[in-house]
């Protein structure tokens, strides 16, 4: 029995943690802090010299009425990091990435010298460029230094060159004052929206709906398009990835059930062998071969099955004492009840029907001798 409290206690706690795993990655993913979902909805011109803003207080409004959605909150969203424009170099449109920063950023120059807050203070028009990017379009450090490259109609001059190698905190092109570069759209204009739903709206559905909506009455509708990612796929996706790993990881805790099971077997075998005067004492009292069966069978189903439960209750405790150690919380469910019991009583039916059939298949007249 001992084994089959080791093998069902491993399985309940790495079930439990692997839960609790799943539990926290995907309210961390999906909710805010008040387990309120959100999710955003970008815009994309059509055309990349088309400068304006994909939402405008127009916009907001109509998606701040769909309360019958769970909309709760709707608000523009401006990405910072690493994100897409068109940049004019040479009078040529450059697809490039940049980050607008608010203070002097963390990069080691090669040329040049870095930008600051005083330049978002001031809206100056300045920017870094990576080194990568500065040999690409301006044959040479010493060329991109001073030169001037056209975002969003602004005109900015290159004030230093930046190495983005895999230690810098920048992987992008440019990087270029945050306060400059947002400084032609309003605080109710940008090309993302941040939408807050209610807990428990089904986000997938009604995000879609809205960006249906907007397809239909968005300000921009016919010089863009609104697109948003499904973070309902992306994160039934990461669960089912998370619950494949818990349960691989619970598949090998349960090989030591079949190494148990093994164990209750020879121990049935060990106790027909034992018993023999009792099984021919109830077959002279009138008791049927399927009667001794079933005797020897129960006590094995009851054997494994006890020691299911007792494993069950050590690996639930387990779970939650290692939880304490970590970021989250252990789940428990009651599945993880109905998988212990069923499996230790599956193992004992098992590894026990061949002692109960040796013990059945006992002749009185052999035992008598």
């Amino acid at each position: 029995m001992l084994g089959i409290i080791i093998g069902i206690t491993s399985v309940i706690t790495i079930i439990s943690l692997g839960n609790g795993v799943k539990k926290a990655t995907l309210k961390n993913l999906q909710a805010t802090k008040t387990g309120k979902q959100t999710v955003t909805i970008d815009y994309y011109a059509n055309d990349s010299n088309d400068y304006q803003a994909g939402f405008d207080q127009a916009d907001l409004t109509l998606l701040k009425s769909k309360n019958d959605l769970g909309v709760s909150n709707v608000k523009i969203q401006r990405v910072t990091k690493e994100f897409q424009i068109t940049a004019v170099i040479f009078d040529t449109n450059k697809n490039l990435t940049a980050t607008a920063v608010k203070d002097r950023p963390g990069v080691r120059l090669i040329a040049g010298k870095n930008i600051s807050s005083y330049d978002n203070s001031v809206q100056n028009q300045r920017l870094l460029i990576s080194k990568q990017t500065a040999l690409k379009n301006f044959k040479s450090i010493k060329g991109a230094l001073g030169a001037s490259i056209l975002i969003n109609g602004l005109s900015y001059t290159v004030v230093g060159i930046y190495a983005n190698n895999s230690e810098s905190p920048y992987d992008t092109n440019l990087i270029l004052p945050q306060a400059t570069y947002f400084q032609r759209q309003a605080n109710d204009q940008g090309n993302s929206v941040q939408i807050t739903f209610s807990k428990g709206s089904k986000i997938s559905k009604n995000t879609a709906r809205l960006v249906t909506l907007l397809k239909e009455k968005g300000s921009h509708r016919i010089k863009g398009e609104y697109s948003f990612t499904d973070m309902g796929e992306l994160l039934s996706g990461i669960g089912k990835v998370i619950s494949a790993l818990t349960y691989f990881v619970s598949a090998i805790a349960g090989i030591s059930l079949f190494i148990a099971g093994i164990g209750v077997m020879n121990m049935m075998y060990i106790s027909v062998s034992e018993r023999t005067q009792e099984i021919g004492i109830r077959l002279a009292v009138g008791a049927s071969p399927r009667d001794i069966m079933n005797q020897f069978l129960l006590e094995a189903v009851l054997l494994t099955t006890f020691g299911g439960l007792i494993g069950f209750g050590l690996g639930a405790g387990s779970a939650w004492l290692f939880s304490l150690l970590l970021p989250f919380k252990a789940v428990t469910t009651f599945g993880s009840f109905v998988l212990a019991f069923s499996v230790s009583t599956i193992v004992g039916i098992i590894f026990g029907i061949l002692p109960a059939k040796q013990a059945a298949n006992k002749n009185l007249i052999d035992i008598l001798k």
